[in-house]
């Protein structure tokens, strides 16, 4: 028989929700622990609509279950952590909680951050929503603060503009970039496109070095007040303000 794609079953959502395995939601489920709308559900073979898993209504020891996918996640990186699940050291998925490192299907970066840069990283299951935020034609523009070593020369707001500026090693021209100096050694930088550690590269074919780089806001979403190593998901309305 066709699997319904409205209806799933509740051991196969908690497990592709990350909080057990699918004999574990069998005995969660006996004891009563969990409830959709107040009534307990004692079958783990029993089939809900999706529509119902999303409503809040379902709840694990009183606690509101985590929506199924499609899930985005907004998360304050701090610097010393790796946009990667298998390099070395700190990364950014260590910070999530136990259960979304395991969902299914699997969370990922939208872009990404270096490892020494700092401040707002999306993080989604949605393909579809990656894939329209990233897009060259799309692409959501990215607002960074940025302080060099050395004192700006002033004339890096016409540079980045033009639209003929070239990083060493690439032949085809950056995408105008906006550059609002703040101080003799920092400002705002705007992209809308993401080269390998581009904003560093284009200071430094200046001959500058960019000693802090902090992202907070991609399109009309800012990173606000979320404290460094936190995350939040995020509603369907901010998810439509990265795309204004």
């Amino acid at each position: 028989m066709a699997r319904d794609p409205q209806r799933i079953r509740l051991d196969r959502l908690l497990s592709n929700l990350g909080y057990c395995s699918r004999k574990e939601a069998a005995a969660l489920c006996r004891a009563g622990r969990l409830t959709l709308a107040g009534m307990a559900l004692t079958d783990a073979t029993a089939a809900i609509a999706v529509a119902e898993a999303r409503s809040g209504a379902l709840r694990l020891d009183g606690e509101v279950l985590d929506p199924p996918a499609p899930l985005t996640l907004m998360l304050h990186k701090p610097a010393g952590y790796t946009c990667s699940r298998d390099e070395a050291g700190p990364l950014i998925y260590d910070l999530l909680p136990a259960r979304w490192r395991r969902r299914k299907p699997a969370l990922s970066s939208i872009g990404r951050l270096d490892k020494a840069s700092s401040g707002q990283l999306l993080i989604t299951d949605d393909g579809a929503l990656l894939h329209r935020i990233t897009h060259p034609r799309t692409h959501a523009a990215k607002h960074y603060r940025v302080v060099t070593r050395l004192p700006l020369r002033g004339d890096e707001a016409r540079l980045f503009a033009s639209g003929d500026f070239q990083l060493d090693g690439e032949a085809k021209p950056l995408r105008s970039a906006q550059w609002v100096p703040e101080s003799t050694t920092s400002g705002v930088m705007i992209l809308t496109e993401g080269r390998y550690h581009q904003i560093r590269r284009m200071f430094a074919a200046l001959g500058n070095e960019v000693v802090a780089l902090h992202r907070f806001q991609t399109g009309g979403l800012a990173l606000g007040d979320l404290e460094a190593g936190c995350c939040r998901i995020l509603s369907a309305a901010e998810i439509d303000a990265v795309l204004e």
